[in-house]
């Protein structure tokens, strides 16, 4: 009998050579897998039938989108007058359909909501000659279609961009604001600039290639077409630990539960699509370097500006601390860039809603289980609640309903849903650029300008003279991010044995006991090496913020781009417009006329108003006993959801323009019958205290209104 500490090696090493087989195994599925898909016309990983619907490469100015309609579950009927859902994927390198990848996700929690949902997707090759205005025009006729189905509705489309997806419907939405309900975008990036000193480096990226020369360069050598592979890689390097050694490791270590999950993800993720070389240069000079997105200094074909204070559908921002991709500042810094103040954002007749996790990755915000049964399902049941909200700044707060929690009949789930007023200095808060950070990235932006123009001038003649489309197709084949996965795929003659050596194994496998010591030690030799190569991620990174801070503040190179004679902050941010003043202040003048126009409708309207006008917060309680409300008159009887939406902005409106002499006015719209008049207070009642008690500032508003409504002495004493 051999002595235990020779067990335990035997043990150990037996189930070691087992893993590793098992590992080789995993690798050569997931290559065939590759292969496979490289096969197929339309490969996507959605996990929900699809019925297609409109076909882009059909249309005048064809491009590779379609639209696609999702089918409800069993046993789920649709709701007609419900919203259709639009699940819009992000087409960022990897393959089509993350939004739909698992049952829970964000078409999943739509669906069983009862909404109509729909997904638009993209094929792996673009069509010749597409730009990413023709997509942007596309995906404004797969809405116009969408909306034409469903007649009944009583929103528009509520459409969801996930990552690069959220940025190409934000300019959809602002080129065409008529056909859009509220946008929610997860994980996207608008404010390509923003973020914090000693984090988010990948920002630094294209000043310290030189700027989108090399992107430019790129597409020459793909033959007039960009390979995803390079933006996957550029993800991937994010985050060295991850790639090189804990994803790997992690099937390794636990082959035996891990493989399936493993094998479900690298299908979308070992599958980069192509784009042509224009959008990617587009992307890259406009938004990556350029950020003339968020301060409205993109421009499509014809010179329309696109300006995303023309969108009047509530904004939606979901991001999170944990994301190095696209962090909150990225996601939000956009609203900065566009207003010096909260009320501009009123003014302009825009809501928007931002929410942040704390630790979910870039991926988990619209893949991840856990976030789509909470944020995402609370959104989607809230939806209503949210195209409801006056203009303004909002964050949604989500917390579990406890048990002493008032009036829990009107939530809908385990969460309540809250919206809470704030001010721009809440997005300032979250960190960000000062002038000088913005001086920088305004002369990386221009250096790129410079070497770009070198480029084309200099060498992209004779690059484009010897790149032929064998040559391009060859290179694409042998990208790292392709050939790890063909190498281990069944076209790899050394790989023949280990399918059935895999098989063996897996009837003969010993795993070794979680007491063994070997095990333990493999476990910290694993995080030695993963915090070895964080530390290499963060020298790294330190160097190349270094690198951009010291060579694009130096005020010799600012001198020489032209904007040393700038004051800080010149060369940036949204032009103040004339005509957008002029516009403000012709709505005050229409404003000043409604006062005293209006019946009981109104009236409850802007007594609800004037109560919540101390806090501003609203949630789902009392949006659901207005609904509640709703459902008791007959249908034809009922204010359609976009008129209560254009009657509570109005009235709103009203209240904020002069509070007192809009309250004052109330017995002008309360010309009804005392018993209708009886039932209207009833009304506002019922939705004031849905959230529970009231304030002392908020009860005597409500007495107030008791009066005007009812003539009854209050029960507290008034307050003018």
């Amino acid at each position: 009998m051999l002595p235990k500490s020779v067990d335990f090696v035997t043990e150990y090493w037996t189930d070691a050579f087992q893993r590793w087989v098992l590992t080789l195994d995993v690798l050569r599925q997931r290559g065939n897998t590759y292969f496979e898909r490289r096969g197929e016309i339309a490969p996507h990983v959605l996990a929900f039938d699809a019925t297609l619907v409109l076909d882009g490469r059909t249309f005048e100015r064809p491009v590779n989108y379609v639209l696609a309609y999702i089918p409800p579950a069993e046993g789920i009927t649709l709701d007609p007058l419900k919203r259709p859902f639009v699940v819009v994927d992000p087409r960022a390198g990897h393959g089509p359909g993350i939004g739909g990848m698992k049952q829970d996700s964000e078409i999943g929690v739509a669906r069983a909501a009862g909404h109509p949902c729909y997904f638009i997707g993209f094929l792996p090759e673009p069509m010749p000659g597409q730009t990413i205005e023709d997509v942007c025009h596309a995906e404004a006729r797969f809405l116009e279609e969408i909306a034409r189905r469903h007649p009944e509705a009583e929103g528009k489309p509520a459409v969801i961009g996930n990552c690069q997806a959220g940025w190409q419907m934000m300019i959809t939405a602002a080129l065409h604001p008529e056909l859009c309900g509220p946008i929610v975008l997860a994980g996207s990036p608008l404010s390509y600039w923003a973020g914090v000193r000693g984090k988010n480096p990948m920002r630094y990226l294209g000043g310290v290639l030189g700027g989108t020369w090399l992107t430019a360069l790129a597409g020459d050598m793909g033959k007039g077409k960009f390979d995803g592979a390079n933006l996957v890689a550029n993800f991937e390097a994010l985050n060295p630990a991850n790639t090189l050694w804990e994803k790997p490791y992690g099937v390794y270590s636990k082959v035996d539960t891990e493989a399936g999950r493993f094998l479900d993800f690298e299908t979308w993720w070992g599958s980069p699509v192509v784009l042509n070389a224009e959008e990617m240069q587009w992307i890259a000079d406009n938004l990556f370097v350029g950020n003339k997105l968020a301060t409205g200094r993109l421009h499509t074909a014809d010179g329309t500006r696109v300006d995303l204070r023309n969108i009047k559908s509530p904004i939606v921002v979901f991001s999170s601390w944990g994301d190095n991709i696209t962090p909150p500042q990225q996601a939000l810094g956009w609203i900065l860039d566009l207003y010096g103040h909260e009320t501009e954002i009123v003014e302009s007749g825009q809501t928007i809603v931002y929410t942040t996790h704390q630790t979910i990755g870039h991926l988990g915000i619209f893949v991840s289980g856990k976030v789509a049964v909470r944020e995402h399902a609370e959104f989607a049941g809230c939806m209503d609640m949210i195209d409801l909200l006056p203009p303004g700044l909002y964050e949604a707060v989500i917390t579990e309903v406890a048990a002493d929690t008032a009036n829990a009949e009107l939530i809908d789930g385990r969460y309540l849903f809250r919206l809470e007023p704030r001010t721009l200095d809440a997005i300032r808060a979250m960190g960000g650029n000062d002038a000088a950070d913005e001086r920088r990235f305004e002369t990386a932006a221009r250096v790129s300008e410079i070497n770009l123009g070198l480029y084309r001038a200099v060498a992209q003649p004779a690059v484009r003279a010897v790149v032929n489309d064998e040559a391009a197709g060859v290179a694409r084949d042998l990208h790292p991010n392709r050939l790890r996965f063909a190498m281990f795929s069944d076209r790899n003659p050394a790989m023949e044995p280990i399918k059935a050596m895999a098989e063996t194994v897996r009837k003969e496998r010993a795993p070794a006991s979680a007491g063994n010591p070997l095990m333990a030690m493999e476990s910290v030799a694993s995080h030695w090496i993963s915090a070895w190569l964080d530390s290499a991620r963060m020298l790294r990174d330190t160097m190349t913020e270094a690198a951009f801070v010291t060579t694009y503040g130096s005020p010799l190179l600012q001198a020489a781009v032209g904007l040393r004679g700038q004051e800080p902050g010149a060369s940036v941010g949204a032009e103040h417009e004339l005509a957008r003043e002029a516009a403000a202040a012709t709505g005050r003048a229409a404003l000043e006329t409604l006062f005293e126009k209006g019946g009981l409708a109104e009236a409850v309207v802007r007594a609800l108003v004037y109560i919540r006008a101390e806090t501003g917060n609203v949630d789902e309680r009392g949006f659901g006993a207005l609904q509640a409300i709703r459902a008791m008159r007959p249908a034809t009887e009922r204010l359609h959801l976009i008129e209560l939406k254009k009657l509570i902005r109005e009235q709103y409106l009203l209240v904020r323009l002069d509070e007192e002499r809009a309250v004052r006015a109330l017995p002008a719209l309360l010309t009804a019958g005392d018993g209708d008049r009886r039932a209207a207070f009833d009304v506002v009642r019922r939705i004031a205290e849905a959230r529970g008690g009231l304030g002392d500032v908020e009860a005597r508003k409500l007495n107030r209104i008791r009066t005007l409504f009812l003539g009854a002495a209050p029960l507290v004493e008034a307050v003018a």
